[in-house]
């Protein structure tokens, strides 16, 4: 669809009138190419080898740790001395040894051939690159598989060649190419799956593209009376959300990624952000999509708010990473700024209490936008991350510890925080916290402050960098989310740590962390994010320990009524678990979807079907698979 024909409304006769006011309503600022936070040479700004912005890294400096660059409250070199502390006593480490990852390699794979789908391409006037480095760059997203390999120069399979288009139409073209010269397309949005969908599958060897939808992030229309706007896939959270304030308008959804990922990228994983109590998880913001495959545009045709017209093939495309077409224009709810933003806190004597008390909010419908619990082991690392304020601010920690532990009568090493972001009108607001603080009281919870609540939402944003810190000192990383209904919530979070204890015993790690905290809630359960990290010194391959791990956690995670991912969708890494949570009919279904829309295996990205079962049609064996 062009950027003039997406702006037409189809119109039924006798309802004239009625386009004549949708068109009335329509932003006359529209078509607007966006001018993207990210170049289009992103190793420009963001790093090569770990995650995000080149200026922005945990760093240890003149005896302390920092962090880089001021985009970030906690940056501007500001010392971390409690943080330098947490790292060497958990962690076991010498931070005067750094291990940095090798540098941007000179040499690459040789491209394999496709002299002819190139002349295709350049002959429809769509930018393309064999640049070496260019390539790289997508060959991965950010797994801690990803990354590590990054830094050891281990990778196997990257990109032949990476395509730039800019409209659907140059998408439709790339793909009837692609079918004609036998070429594999993987799309590329912003590189921050933790799923391994974005990786090239090593023993293929057809040609490899590496679609990137960065320059397809237009703004197409947007039409206030009914608080809808259709975007390109390709725009940036950051920039989306950027573009709708100034028009006084926000979508909401604001992943951990937001400052990277993609609405095609979200849409691709069934995406859930921070604040989806208000504006819902990336399903509930959809109302159209267009998806380009091998046999044509998968598209509904009109824009309403419900239809029931059989199956949704919506939800065909949401979650389908990249294994069935490219998305290439989403039509999503916006809503007017909220007036008030306010931040809260609470504390609980533990764990348990918490997931009780969000469970009751939960129940009472009272969430606000954000709601979030974190463990104790998360609450002494958050401290650790504090900045250290004068003598008036350190007599006042100490105040603060005997408040809680003789007034309050609270251990400090059980205790768990909730975090809380309000948005709204300042009456409805102020209300609804009243409520919540209601409900906590009666689960032995009381108000922390605001300021405590609006560090821990903003730290979302930072501990991804952490990560990067980790691997320079023998450190390995990750966080796996789940979901899970309420009565089974503390029982997993309790058996995932406790799984994850005694693998590390196996291989007789000694210094490691894992913790949780639940992220977001629902009627009927939660999402649970957990963070487990160990050192690995005198391991030689500390990546597959901790995937073994892992994997074992995942299983307890299964046992425990947990699902195989709440928001991180399944890619290759979390493949073996598909058949298990769908059923055989429900593989055989999806494989008969590939086929015909896919007849050619085109996406081939290996995504969702575990790789031993992408080429037969025989029943699946869950026991002889898993």
């Amino acid at each position: 669809m062009s950027s003039s024909s997406a702006e037409r409304t189809p119109v039924a006769k006798g309802n004239e009138g009625t386009a004549a006011s949708a068109a009335a309503s329509m932003d006359p600022s529209v078509p607007k190419k966006i001018v993207s936070a990210i170049p289009k040479q992103r190793q420009q700004l963001l790093k090569w080898n770990g995650w995000g912005y080149k200026d922005s890294r945990f760093l240890y400096q003149d005896g302390t740790i920092i962090f880089t660059g001021d985009r970030y409250p906690i940056g501007g070199k500001v010392s971390l001395p409690h943080f330098r502390d947490y790292v060497i006593e958990n962690f076991n480490v010498d931070l005067s040894d750094r291990r940095e990852g090798v540098p941007v390699p000179n040499e690459y794979p040789a491209p394999v051939p496709c002299p002819e789908f190139l002349a295709d391409i350049r002959g429809h006037g769509i930018d393309c690159t064999q640049n070496g480095e260019d390539r790289l760059i997508r060959c991965h997203g950010q797994t801690l598989h990803d990354v590590h390999m990054m830094r050891t120069g281990t990778f196997k399979r990257i990109p032949d060649v990476v395509l730039f288009p800019t409209s659907h139409e140059q998408v439709e073209q790339i793909v009837q190419s692609a079918n004609k010269r036998n070429v594999v397309l993987i799309p590329y949005g912003g590189g921050t799956s933790v799923s391994g969908s974005v990786s090239c599958p090593e023993d293929e060897t057809r040609p490899i593209a590496a679609l990137d939808t960065s320059q397809m992030n237009r703004m197409l229309w947007i039409d206030r009376q009914n608080l809808v706007a259709c975007f390109e896939a390709g725009i940036v959270g950051q920039d989306l959300e950027r573009e709708l304030r100034q028009l006084g308008f926000t979508v909401g959804h604001e992943p951990d990624s937001y400052e990277f990922s993609t609405l095609g990228g979200w849409v691709a994983t069934r995406a859930s952000g921070m604040k989806k109590n208000v504006y819902g998880n990336i399903e509930d913001l959809l109302v159209r999509v267009k998806m380009v495959t091998s046999k044509g545009v998968l598209e509904r045709s009109l824009a309403v708010p419900r239809v029931s017209c059989g199956p949704d093939f919506n939800h065909l495309v949401l979650g389908s990473e990249g294994t069935l077409g490219v998305i290439t224009e989403v039509v999503i709810k916006i809503r007017p700024l909220p007036q008030v933003k306010r931040y809260g806190s609470l504390v609980f004597p533990d764990f348990g209490s918490g997931i009780r008390c969000l469970r009751e909010v939960a129940r009472e419908r009272l969430q606000p936008a954000s709601i979030r619990l974190i463990d104790n082991e998360q609450f002494v690392f958050g401290q650790a991350l504090k900045i250290p304020g004068g003598p008036l601010a350190t007599v006042g920690e100490k105040l603060k510890k005997v408040y809680l532990t003789r007034w309050k009568r609270l251990q400090l090493d059980r205790i768990a925080i909730a975090t809380l972001l309000f948005e709204g009108h300042d009456a409805q607001v102020k209300q609804h916290e009243a409520k919540i603080f209601a409900i906590a009281k009666r689960y032995g919870g009381f108000s922390a402050g605001s300021s405590n609540g609006e560090k821990g939402y903003i730290l979302t944003f930072v501990i991804a960098y952490i990560r990067d810190l980790a691997l320079d000192y023998s450190i390995v990383a990750e966080s796996f989310e789940t979901s899970v209904s309420w009565d089974r919530c503390e029982a997993l979070c309790t058996n995932v740590k406790s799984c994850v204890r005694k693998e590390c015993a196996k291989h007789n790690i000694q210094h490691y962390l894992i913790s949780c905290r639940v992220t977001q809630t629902y009627d009927a359960g939660a999402c649970v994010y957990f963070y487990f990290g160990f050192n690995h010194a005198g391991f030689s391959n500390p990546v597959t320990i901790y995937e073994e791990i892992e994997n074992k956690a995942r299983d307890e995670i299964l046992a425990s009524g947990g699902s195989i991912s709440h928001h991180h969708g399944v890619g290759k890494i979390r493949s073996r678990w598909y058949p298990q949570s769908v059923s055989d009919v429900g593989v055989q279904l999806y494989k008969a979807t590939k086929r015909e829309l896919d007849p050619n295996n085109i996406f081939a990205a290996g995504n969702l079907i575990p790789a031993q079962l992408q080429d037969t049609n025989e029943p699946t064996s869950l026991k002889a698979k898993l």
